[in-house]
């Protein structure tokens, strides 16, 4: 949000209680307590919980830097594409990406035949610090479920600024029509009675949804060739490594889901460099805290490369910026 901003009031902010499972959110203290898994009714899933004690303290979390990862939907390809052809999932999606390939050079299929199959969510604080990063409905991984967590953890924490690379155009679509799709309701992200402006979904509201593609291109004056990957190399980060989005159904298909959630972490941590250094160009922060926060994730990426292969994968391909203004500024509060 760019400096100067004044931010509206936090609408359900809450200490926030650390579990698993879903939780239902008590009206009178603000607790997100547990409950059994169940459709609809209940708010805010325990992934987004950062441990204070036992509890969270939700106003603590001001944004929500994430990335998907989707899979087709192969019954639903098969059902609407090639209707009497009786094709097999796995046969319709080969068919449907031949097809796109040939015409396009692009075998991404469209997000409204897509589905969830990973989401990783960065958990910042007002002052920009990383407080933590998890990957939702760990080991399952279950579309209906994700979805579920992503929009009632959105609730739950307040409905921190969304922060994504392109966002506007895919993953906030494909979690919207997710929900459609599994009965979800989302009537805070929606509130189509408030004046246009103050709507999370209205394009030029960056308090609800913060792409930063839309910041880098004057939304969609120009054409960001190199997208995340590129944002991120200017800033020496690693960008894409071993792992592409156009491999993820490939790798889907191959049972392989623990890596695409380590590819959509890597993913995340990049776009939240980018973040910070939008920070930066809209004058939210100077280039010295930047830097400082910059070593202060390092750092935290180092005491907690043993609990995901993605932040030692991200460290082993660490690169610091090249500040060509001081070799004073390096990114310090980083152990080197």
């Amino acid at each position: 949000m760019p400096a100067g901003t004044a931010r509206p009031p936090r609408q359900g902010a809450a200490r926030v209680h650390a579990g698993t499972g879903y939780g239902r959110l008590d009206a009178a203290n603000g607790v997100l307590r547990r409950t059994a898994d169940g459709p609809g009714t209940t708010l805010g899933p325990p992934q987004y919980s950062v441990p204070v004690g036992n509890s969270v303290v939700a106003t603590n979390v001001r944004y929500l830097v994430f990335d998907i990862e989707s899979v087709a939907d192969g019954s639903l390809v098969s059902k609407l594409r090639y209707p009497g052809d009786q094709l097999a999932a796995h046969d319709a999606v080969a068919r449907y990406r031949g097809e796109l390939m040939e015409k396009y050079d692009s075998d991404f299929i469209p997000y409204t035949y897509q589905v969830p199959i990973s989401i990783a969510v960065a958990k910042i604080a007002e002052d920009l610090r990383l407080l933590d990063l998890v990957v939702l409905d760990e080991p399952d991984f279950r579309p209906h479920v994700i979805t579920e967590h992503f929009w009632r953890g959105w609730t739950a924490y307040g409905q921190p600024t969304l922060v994504t690379f392109n966002g506007r155009t895919f993953d906030i679509p494909l979690l919207e029509l997710s929900a459609y799709r599994y009965g979800i309701g989302i009537p805070h992200w929606f509130n189509l009675q408030a004046r246009t402006y103050d709507q999370p979904r209205n394009r030029y509201n960056i308090t609800a949804h913060l792409d930063l593609h839309d910041v880098l291109t004057n939304f969609g004056a120009t054409r960001f060739t190199g997208g995340l990957n590129l944002a991120a190399n200017l800033l020496g980060k690693p960008g894409k490594m071993d792992v592409q989005g156009h491999m993820v159904q490939d790798l889907h298909d191959a049972g392989e889901l623990a890596l695409i959630n380590e590819y959509c972490r890597c993913d995340v941590l990049d776009t939240y460099f980018v973040f910070l250094r939008i920070s930066v160009l809209t004058g939210r922060i100077d280039l010295q805290r930047e830097q400082q926060l910059v070593g202060e994730t390092k750092q935290w990426l180092i005491d907690h490369q043993t609990q995901s292969k993605a932040f030692a994968d991200y460290l082993e391909h660490w690169g610091d910026w090249p500040n060509p203004w001081s070799a004073a500024v390096p990114a310090t509060g980083a152990a080197e």
